[in-house]
């Protein structure tokens, strides 16, 4: 029955060694969990800032990406324009000039504008493959289906990052 009624020297030694054991906990144990805890929050946030920062990035890439296939329909549009207009110059010379040479030069302005236009679209088919592969591989990269992927995608973005 004395456990239930504690005498005053048992009270008196459990509370010092419990102010003890706080003192102790609170000197050597709080403090590091407390600076682990803030690094892990500033390391979380670091990353969040990185993830905003790459979608940024890709945003940007797309809206360039979206400008350069605009700008290439345009060079394009002007480049058959100026090409059309090459080639009723040429017929109208080459009606004054004998039925001969008008065929002639008929046959060099069509030669000239397939091979303007082939290079054109060659030109635009290497640009727009280069944006595929860029695409594609973002998307690849982008596959966060697990915590592992997420830290690896994370990691790889801000290694690409400090490299540019």
């Amino acid at each position: 029955m004395n456990l239930v009624k504690p005498e005053f020297g048992l009270i008196f030694w459990m509370s010092v060694t419990f102010l003890i054991v706080f003192f102790l906990m609170k000197k050597f144990a709080w403090g590091p969990i407390l600076k682990m805890i803030q690094e892990r929050e500033e390391s979380i946030e670091s990353a969040l800032n990185s993830a905003q920062k790459a979608k940024e990035e890709m945003a940007e890439l797309q809206n360039n990406n979206e400008k350069l296939l605009a700008e290439a329909r345009l060079e394009k549009d002007k480049m058959l324009k100026e090409a059309r207009e090459i080639k009723e110059t040429m017929i109208n010379d080459a009606k004054e000039a004998a039925q001969k040479e008008a065929q002639r030069i008929m046959a060099e302005a069509r030669n000239s504008i397939q091979n303007e236009k082939m290079a054109a679209i060659n030109e635009l088919k290497n640009q727009v493959a280069l944006m595929s592969v860029d695409i594609a591989e973002k998307i690849i990269r982008k596959d966060l289906s697990k915590d592992e992927n997420q830290k690896t995608l994370v990691a790889t973005l801000i290694n690409d990052v400090k490299l540019n």
